[in-house]
């Protein structure tokens, strides 16, 4: 399998090529040059298996060239050891047709475990073969920090330095990252929105001295091999319910757009999606441009599902690519646009397209925590605000009849026990092995929302641990 960048002006390059790069040199994001398409033989074929089982052969085809079956069989084994539940991502019915797919059960605690913990495992192999070291560049709403820096921690071949929002992150989120104190992390808080530091993530990979300087990779979503590694929890519910020969809904509260492309790419291979529905907070940008072809910046305001406080959805350029019959060149068009402009030019032919593939809705916080209330006392059901604006959207746009809707519980409810003892008078505590977060040491810089001042901060990380 090869990949190319969505804007068309970088070389193509296998998978390991792409893990490596995380961003393609010319600002677009990766992408297969073609989809490989499932028989409804093969989907049924996968059903009772164990999740990692599903998982490798899932990822085959995008590692096709580049990792052999049994070896990717053995790193998805190892991914997925550690997990608190023995189904890894077991599916839980809080409605007669909804059922929350639960994606926290890893060492973090969020869905972002779900491809961290595999991705981590996928850098080891891919270094030690090649006896390279690589920067891991991260910028974070909350979640995808504390899954990378689980998952490479203490890794002979890769540093880490993390990009967060100064004050915007729940206290738990923050002290999983900052309590790390592994020498190869770094975490920096920056005086800024998360659009900020994943601008700054950007700006690092597109300073091309820098970026060979220190040999830069993502963790982010803009990672291919994130997509890749989140397509097989979608199939593993869907399978469960019925699937290929009965069709299913997602529902994914949805941030940087990757989650729920994961789901899109698994209806591309073949898996009978019937419907998408994104759920998004205050922070709208989606939901109006599924609503009105209004992709349009409005500035990031805080709220009570913070992964989700994003206008940006860096993700959304690899469907963009899709819907425009992949013309690299009218992507790269639009994207300098709406980096220059702040709002998106999408043809009408193209978003009428993403209208009939995708249902969006917006719910505020108060909604919010209405929702976790409601869903408390109907089925006794503990859900994190991300979680419960997802179960509002699936309610919003329930598919027709007979057909069940999987809902992407991406967090545990004990990440954010603020906002769910505000909403049900409970506060649901961290699991066992966190019990002592919030006694840990923490250890953090803050910098202001500079690029020169990050990547000194970057090139002086990566110095004294290659001096080491």
């Amino acid at each position: 399998m090869r990949y190319i960048s969505t804007r068309g002006e970088a070389p193509a390059r296998d998978f390991e090529g792409v893990l490596l790069a995380g961003l393609a040199e010319d600002g677009g994001l990766f992408m297969p040059e073609s989809w490989p398409l499932l028989s409804a033989a093969e989907w049924r074929g996968l059903r009772g298996r164990p999740y990692a089982e599903v998982a490798a052969h899932l990822m085959a085809p995008f590692a096709e060239g580049a990792l052999d079956r049994e070896t990717l069989l053995r790193l998805t084994r190892a991914a997925y050891s550690g997990f608190g539940h023995a189904a890894t991502a077991p599916l839980v019915q809080i409605e007669p047709r909804l059922f929350a797919l639960e994606l926290f059960h890893g060492p973090t605690l969020a869905f972002k475990d779900m491809a961290m913990q595999l991705l981590g495992r996928l850098f080891d192999h891919a270094l030690e073969k090649r006896g390279e070291r690589v920067t891991i560049i991260g910028a974070t709403s909350g979640d995808t920090g504390s899954a990378a820096i689980e998952a490479c921690r203490d890794r002979r071949a890769i540093d880490v330095v993390i990009l967060h929002p100064e004050g915007r992150t729940s206290e738990v989120q923050r002290r999983q990252m900052t309590t790390v104190l592994s020498p190869n992390i770094r975490n920096i808080a920056i005086q800024g929105s998360f659009d900020d530091c994943q601008d700054l993530v950007k700006a690092m990979f597109n300073d091309a001295s820098f970026r060979q300087e220190m040999r830069l990779s993502a963790v982010n979503s803009i990672n291919w091999a994130r997509i890749a590694a989140q397509v097989p929890y979608y199939a593993y519910a869907a399978l469960a319910l019925g699937a290929p020969d009965r069709p299913v809904a997602v529902s994914v509260p949805t941030g940087n757009f990757g989650n729920v492309l994961a789901a899109w790419v698994a209806r591309r291979m073949g898996l009978p999606i019937e419907r998408l529905i994104i759920g998004a907070n205050r922070n709208d940008i989606l939901a109006r441009f599924l609503a009105a072809n209004d992709m349009s910046i409005q500035g990031v305001a805080p709220s009570l599902s913070p992964s989700m406080d994003i206008q940006v959805s860096s993700n959304f350029e690899r469907l963009l690519f899709e819907l425009l019959g992949r013309d690299a060149a009218a992507t790269a068009g639009i994207m300098r646009r709406f980096r220059a402009e702040g709002r998106m030019p999408v043809p009408d032919a193209a978003w009428r397209k993403a209208a009939g593939l995708f249902h969006g809705f917006a719910l505020d916080d108060e909604g919010t925590l209405g929702e976790i209330r409601r869903l408390h006392a109907g089925s006794g059901y503990l859900a994190d605000p991300h979680t419960a604006i997802g179960t509002a959207a699936a309610r919003a746009h329930l598919p027709p009849e007979g057909i069940p809707v999987i809902v992407a519980a991406t967090a545990h409810p004990a990440k954010f026990p603020d906002a769910v003892e505000r909403a049900t008078g409970i506060r649901p505590p961290l699991p066992a092995r966190m019990a002592d977060l919030y006694e840990r040491e923490e250890r953090l810089s803050t910098l202001p929302n500079a690029l020169a001042a990050v990547e000194e901060a970057v090139r002086q990380h990566g110095r004294r641990n290659r001096a080491d």
